[in-house]
């Protein structure tokens, strides 16, 4: 058992809001109190923030590697993509994976449900394939994509034991039996790499599907006569993932999602084994994808095949953008926890895990606790 901390002296940001001179006392994991001004309760270790942000621990809920690892090579490299993210903040991750013949998936979905079990800090699995559209596949190799059938989604619900948090389908390609037995079971449905029109992928949210994976990739955009998906989740209330790099998706454009979409942006990563890592040649999927000045295709000129990003970074070009740090840090801590159902990671609420974030005026980590032990 470790002693309690009292990080005071913060400027603490949860769900859109600053509290100044705030202070939190973590112990055995927790968060014990929280409060602001001098009135501080007493602990054996202090740490004083120095007037820094303070901030939930990140909550990735789309990632399939940093660091070198890969979610596809075993559970040494699920547990090190994990250690990778947490050392820029994110505390909690949710591990993707991209379509791969169907046996496969389910050794790799049986890998994350291990590694799970071993670390809750890992929060489970998300499936991005193979029930996808051919025509917005993205990366994802077209030879492999498959059509749901309740007896295919059975099978994964069987392996996964309960861990499996979101899978990500085209929603034209889905019966509403399929969507049933998904939702009855806990599953996250996300709209994404899809051809659907703006009324089927509004049958789908209505039917239950929560999510719109990495808006405006690998899917049509927003068309006066035809608004797409985009608008179905817009007008859904569903949350809206978002890939703020600077690559994916245009600043003006990032900026105006946060406008449309308050409370129901969250950033992820999407991140492959090159986060973190040199240019190269990586695997994602059944693909070798090019890493060249940090950017991910396949092959020089091809599809964009996820990214080298990582959370802190991705708030960062948030806020960059134009989004207050509030709103930045809420889309990348409560935002997703909420969507994905994790209701002790994401935010400052006495109970909440000691899931804890530093940082400096240009929102660089300068610091991290994961249940209340220092990293």
């Amino acid at each position: 058992m470790t002693d309690p901390v009292l990080i005071h002296n913060a400027r603490l940001v949860d769900h859109g809001r600053i509290t100044e001179d705030g202070w939190l006392l973590l112990a055995e994991g927790r968060i014990l109190r929280r409060g602001s001004g001098a009135d501080r309760p007493a602990a054996t270790v202090r740490h004083d923030a120095a007037g820094s942000y303070v901030s939930a621990g990140f909550v990735d809920i789309h990632c399939h590697g940093g660091g070198g690892y890969s979610s596809e090579e075993g559970v040494d490299h699920v547990h090190g993509l994990a250690a990778f993210h947490r050392g820029h903040g994110t505390t909690s991750v949710v591990v993707s994976l991209a379509t791969a013949p169907f046996d496969e998936l389910l050794a790799q979905l049986d890998t994350i449900r291990s590694a799970a079990l071993a670390d809750p800090r890992i929060l489970g699995a998300h499936l991005e394939g193979p029930f996808l559209d051919a025509g917005h596949r993205g990366a994802h190799d077209e030879r492999l994509l498959l059509v749901p059938t309740p007896a295919s989604v059975g099978e994964l619900l069987r392996v996964a034991e309960g861990c499996l948090r979101q899978i990500t389908l085209a929603p034209e390609h889905a019966s509403p039996e399929v969507l049933d037995l998904l939702l009855d079971a806990g599953v996250r449905v996300a709209v994404g790499h899809t051809s659907a029109t703006t009324e089927v992928a509004t049958v789908a949210f209505r039917r239950g599907a929560s999510l719109l994976t990495h808006a405006f990739n690998g899917m049509p955009g927003i068309h006066h006569r035809d608004p797409g998906p985009i608008a179905a989740a817009l007008d859904s209330g569903a949350t809206l993932e978002l890939i703020a790099d600077g690559v994916h998706v245009d600043p003006a454009v990032i900026r105006m999602l946060f406008q449309l979409a308050p409370g129901r942006v969250a950033l992820i990563t999407d991140a492959m084994a090159a986060a973190g890592a040199d240019d190269g040649e990586y695997r994602l999927g059944e693909h070798t994808v090019l890493v060249r000045n940090g950017i991910a295709r396949l092959g020089e000129d091809g599809s964009l095949a996820g990214s080298t990003l990582t959370l802190d970074r991705a708030v960062q070009f948030a806020h960059r953008s134009g989004v207050p740090v509030p709103t930045a840090l809420q889309a990348a801590t409560a935002t997703p926890a909420r969507e994905i159902g994790a209701a002790e990671v994401g935010d400052l609420s006495i109970g909440s895990f000691a899931d804890v974030v530093q940082l400096d005026a240009e929102l660089t980590v300068t610091a991290v606790w994961s249940r209340g032990n220092r990293l």
